[in-house]
């Protein structure tokens, strides 16, 4: 027979697994948001590949437009890669919300403290990683600007 202190009512797991639902739910979120950013890296990553060949070829204004360019990729790469270490850290501290809510149901321990801590800084991270991917969207919209030069140039006429 089992020792009476070990046998853990059912009622107690599923009540666990109800308040787990949530943060397991962030965790889904989290994923999708690193898929994002892992594409949005990935895409920046090929851009500086392809602009790369083009700015140790060019001179003068041309060698100055693809460095410019070649840093606010530099710059979106370094904003990215924050973004993804903070959702990473975000969804750490979730599974540890998730693994104290289970621990505290098995032997009692006084965690409530911890957990909401865990949580908070979970939320205070995916939403550091936010607005870090604000900004990097931002930066990129505005690199991908028409030239002036190229909005005013006209075709001549060979007519």
């Amino acid at each position: 027979m089992a020792d009476p202190e070990i046998i853990i009512p059912i009622t107690t797991v599923a009540d666990t697994v109800r308040l787990a639902v949530a943060p397991v739910f962030l965790l889904s979120g989290i994923g999708a948001f690193l898929n994002v950013c892992a594409s949005r890296l990935s895409r920046i990553v090929d851009r500086s590949r392809d602009v790369e060949p083009r700015l140790l070829s060019s001179r003068g204004r041309e060698h100055d437009r693809w460095l410019a360019e070649m840093n606010v990729l530099d710059r979106r790469m370094n904003l990215v890669s924050w973004a993804i270490t903070m959702s990473v850290i975000s969804a750490v501290l979730t599974c540890l919300v998730v693994a104290l809510l289970f621990a505290a149901s098995l032997v009692e321990p006084r965690v409530g403290i911890a957990i909401a801590v865990l949580f908070i800084a979970a939320t205070i991270a995916i939403a550091v990683s936010f607005g870090i991917f604000l900004v990097e969207t931002r930066l990129g919209a505005r690199s991908v600007r028409i030239r002036s030069e190229l909005l005013q140039h006209t075709a001549d006429d060979d007519d």
